[in-house]
């Protein structure tokens, strides 16, 4: 049967499934779950049903599979990483988000604002080296993931919320051990599971994969403000990145919202945000009146949460896949807030795992390792290039560099804009090479 032919139903499974042979109408009116003696059965298990999961889910339910998510919190539920970035659209809009997204109201996005001093620089991100979508929304993550998930349920997907993976046994039909918030556990069987459990890192976690991360402990501290900057003050299109005016790998961020809030934090490594809990919304306080631009904009604007810390969320595994799984986004590798590729690694690699596992259902020989792995980890590392060299400096005097050229500006700003895996951009094919020697032009003027 033909892709085609397969949609609203399940795919065929494979000879040595046991027990899955009793499959049932996949729509969105009905049950996708088929049971056995011992548990759940479904083509793929979802843990996570953040961005990464959420676009997963939706994807395979275009092409016929049924999918179980199972998520250990309740949406909706705060996340950081508001700013988005526009590569992310695409994604989006082939797992059938887009119109929900356009129309929830969010905060319009067209580029990123820097500011070191009396330096500034702006990159409007629709003009950029990269073909495709220079515009996205900055966006509440709560109500965003929520949008998501709620989209992938319309879809087909079944979604348990409260719902808390306790192990894995691997292999060509791999089982999870799943207990909900009453205490009961049951088993969920699956031909392939997918791991898009973001800082939670679930498989990771529970089956030894992490190794050292590259790069070095940094925390934030954040909150939202009620920032009410008069209209013109700032340009609320952009996200603006503020350097410390005596450290240069201490920054800043202002993330406009809808509604006249705004996300502000402060990143450095952690010994320089290491306060007691309770002096937290004081350090803040003070770090923001220590940068003018933001004493200006934020000054004694009134906090609308309590100051939320988080450290150490640099991580990385040795792999992205084994024996019938795969890990998406930040389960697999985080790198940094800076430049906000957070969701957009998530979901390009939701995109690119279920490629590479449809095929897999077709009966195809695919190489996990070649083509999801390989490809995935060749954006990260662009944007770990762009990452590393922000708090060397070095790419802070590129950004700010006076006499910057259009078309090396345009290039910057295509990976600004997420397109860190189009290697047509000089920037994208060899990173470190290219940004080395922009480097040492702009430092000898």
């Amino acid at each position: 049967m033909t892709r085609e032919g397969m949609a609203g139903t399940g795919r065929a499974l494979s000879a040595t499934t046991v027990d899955y042979q009793k499959r049932v109408t996949l729509n969105t009116n009905t049950d996708i779950n088929t049971r056995t003696k011992t548990g759940d059965a479904v083509d793929v298990a979802i843990i996570g049903a953040g961005p990464a999961g959420s676009v997963a889910a939706a994807l395979l339910r275009k092409a016929g599979c049924s999918v179980l998510v199972l998520e250990r919190q309740h949406f909706p539920r705060f996340s950081i990483g508001e700013s988005l970035l526009p590569q992310s659209m695409a994604y989006l809009e082939e797992a059938g988000m887009l119109q929900a997204v356009v129309e929830a109201g969010f905060q319009y996005k067209n580029g990123a604002h820097f500011i070191a001093g009396e330096r500034v620089s702006s990159f409007d991100f629709r003009d950029k080296h990269t073909p495709g979508w220079g515009t996205t929304y900055q966006v509440e993550r709560g109500t965003f993931d929520d949008l998501l998930i709620g989209c992938a349920a319309k879809a087909g997907a079944e979604v348990r919320f409260g719902h808390t993976v306790r192990a894995m046994q691997t292999g060509d039909a791999p089982v999870l051990d799943v207990e909900n918030e009453a205490g009961n556990t049951y088993k969920v069987h699956a031909r392939f599971v997918l791991d898009a459990s973001g800082f939670g890192r679930v498989l990771p976690r529970l089956m030894n994969l992490e190794t050292p991360s590259r790069m070095p402990t940094r925390a934030a501290i954040f909150t939202h403000v009620q920032d009410g900057i008069p209209f013109g003050a700032m340009d609320r299109n952009k996200i603006t990145v503020a350097v410390h005016p005596e450290r240069r790998d201490v920054w800043y961020w202002m993330i406009p919202l809808a509604g006249g809030r705004s996300s502000v934090g402060c990143v450095a490594e952690v010994a320089f945000l290491d306060v007691p809990e309770e002096a937290r919304e004081a350090r803040l306080r003070e770090l923001i009146r220590q940068e003018p631009t933001f004493a200006r904009l934020i000054g004694d604007a009134p906090f609308l949460m309590p100051v939320r810390h988080i450290g150490g969320y640099s991580a990385n595994v040795e792999r992205l896949h084994g024996a019938g799984y795969a890990l998406l986004g930040n389960s697999g590798e985080f790198l940094d807030p800076v430049f906000s590729s957070g969701v957009t690694i998530a979901v390009r690699s939701a995109h690119l795992a279920v490629q590479v596992l449809l095929r897999s259902f077709d009966g195809e020989a695919v190489d996990w390792q070649r083509e999801y792995d390989v490809p995935l980890r060749k954006g990260i590392d662009t944007f770990r290039a762009f990452v590393e060299r922000w708090y060397t400096g070095e790419l802070q005097e590129i950004i700010f560099y006076p006499h910057q050229t259009d078309s090396i500006r345009r290039m910057i700003s295509a990976v600004l804009a997420g397109y860190a895996w189009d290697e047509s951009n000089p920037y994208v094919a060899d990173p470190e090479r290219r940004l080395k020697t922009l480097f040492e032009v702009c430092s000898q003027t």
